[in-house]
């Protein structure tokens, strides 16, 4: 390995052509410049300079030297530059949350990148527990998730809440009976059975007797689809109300109004002791806001 103070002495010297003047920039005797040459040559096993009196040239090796450190000193620069800029619209961020709060999202992550060409924003609609895990091992930068973690290395905020919403088709009578909901079917997907214990338990007691017992009408995984059976009139379905926020055929679902709404709480999560960027608390505060309009 190349001494790199050596070679920054040489390239102030080849840069001065003179050793006094090398050695009053760099702060030191002309001996001692004289020494960092010595050493250099001696490392490298070549000659780089010619004496020529009192004055002195570059041999071929020389100059390659000094290239280099002029290469070094420009890649410290842009090094340097690089670090102690924090610019909001340059550089990656990887988020991670729900399938729902990812539809309500990616649209405005979209718009974000397309205002900024050097920012780059990578979405994962992901289950609770895999956004917690890829937290803390470093491959997300920041989460959405439905509940304090109180995990030492998380710093999590609580940023709103939204409602666990019964979809129906439009034009559906209202207040709805367990027995009409039972006539359309469920339609179906991972999280559904969890959000009916949530809130047919508080809302339907007498006459729901689990989530395992709800007639099924058809299935989706496509967080996306699932709405599009109930938009045609087959069945209906539970979900958090970001997850109708894009859904082109709103107009014919509609949000059941029931007596006991349940609301699903949202935290923001990092890992804790890392410096938050400025393209980090720029999208923060974009998740903090797309939150509060949920409430």
């Amino acid at each position: 390995m190349l001494n790199a103070t050596w070679i920054e002495t040489f390239t102030v010297l080849a840069e001065e052509g003179h050793f006094t003047r090398a050695a009053v920039r760099l702060n030191m005797t002309q001996p001692g410049v004289s020494q960092h040459l010595r050493k250099l040559e001696a490392q490298l096993g070549q000659a780089l300079i010619s004496q020529e009196g009192k004055g002195f040239t570059l041999t071929a090796a020389g100059e390659a030297v000094r290239d280099l450190g002029l290469s070094r000193r420009a890649e410290e620069r842009a090094l340097r530059e690089a670090v102690g800029r924090d610019d909001p619209e340059v550089g990656e961020l990887r988020v991670a949350c729900s399938g729902s709060f990812a539809m309500l999202f990616y649209p405005h992550a979209i718009a974000l990148m397309r205002q900024s060409p050097g920012l780059s924003i990578h979405v994962e609609a992901a289950p609770q527990d895999r956004v917690l895990a890829g937290i803390l091992e470093g491959r997300f930068d920041l989460g959405v998730i439905a509940e304090d973690p109180q995990h030492p290395r998380i710093d999590a905020r609580h940023i709103g809440q939204e409602e666990l919403c019964l979809v129906v088709p439009a034009g559906t009578a209202s207040p709805l009976r367990f027995a009409e909901l039972e006539a359309l079917g469920l339609v179906a997907h991972p999280d559904v059975y969890s959000y009916a214990d949530d809130l047919f338990a508080q809302n339907f007691p007498e006459a729901f007797t689990g989530a395992d017992r709800l007639r099924l009408r058809t299935y989706v995984n496509q967080i996306g689809q699932i709405p599009a059976p109930v938009a045609e009139g087959v069945g209906y379905t539970l979900l958090p109300r970001s997850g109708l926020t894009a859904f082109p055929l709103a107009d014919r679902v509609e949000i059941a109004r029931l007596p006991h709404p349940r609301y699903h709480e949202l935290w923001c999560i990092a890992r804790r002791g890392r410096v938050p960027s400025a393209r980090f608390e720029r999208i923060r505060t974009l998740v903090e806001a797309l939150s509060a309009e949920l409430d």
